[in-house]
């Protein structure tokens, strides 16, 4: 069995590859329905462009939970930091792949109270993620430069956590289409999964 409290979901309005995901459903009646489940906690979209998001969903999820609550998104500046406090998250997403200065905004977070989640792809990325002394680790199953379209599976975790800093805190993102990919991070060694598209359209169950 999944345990709740090692799944954290996705509020990601649109996927690139498998188009609306919210289906004219409540985000926030989702998320307090998911805070009552006891899941370990929310993420949440706001790149608008690619993937429907909004500071306004960011904002009115915040208000509804007690949940920690991560911003997903391309942060770039300090500016974005200081949004996303003032939205009322928790945590921030900084990619190693797309984020520019990623160590001094990393710093940063921390300063403004922020748990930043570093996100890695390939190994060169989570020797990066080492080097700026990451405890919370995202390993994106797929290819966000491809806005994750390719079909990246949790293999992509097994193989990476080996390499992964041993007191870090391991999230396997993207990819995870069932229980058994769930299991499978999580007996490889993630301490959490994210889940989004899957249980989006009703194929994950949180038991």
């Amino acid at each position: 069995m999944v345990s709740k409290n090692k799944i954290i979901i996705d509020f990601k309005p649109i996927s690139p590859k498998d188009g609306d995901l919210f289906r004219g459903r409540d985000p926030l009646e989702v998320a307090r329905r998911l805070e009552s489940a006891g899941v370990l906690g929310l993420s949440v979209v706001t790149e608008s462009e690619n993937f429907g998001g909004s500071l306004e969903l960011l904002r009115g999820i915040c208000g509804e939970v007690e949940l920690p609550v991560l911003r997903k998104d391309f942060i770039k500046t300090e500016a974005d930091l200081h949004e996303t406090v003032e939205a009322g998250a928790k945590g921030v997403l900084l990619v190693v792949a797309l984020t520019p200065n990623i160590s001094d905004l990393y710093k940063k977070s921390i300063e403004l109270g922020l748990f930043p989640v570093v996100e890695v792809h390939t190994a060169e990325e989570m020797e990066t993620a080492k080097s700026m002394g990451a405890k919370i680790i995202g390993i994106n199953n797929r290819n966000i430069i491809d806005l994750e379209r390719d079909d990246g599976t949790v293999a992509r975790t097994v193989d990476l956590i080996k390499l992964a800093p041993e007191d870090a805190f391991i999230i396997s993102e993207s990819g995870i289409a069932d229980y058994d990919d769930a299991q499978k991070a999580l007996d490889g060694g993630a301490d959490a999964v994210l889940v989004g598209t899957a249980f989006w359209k009703g194929d994950f169950e949180i038991n």
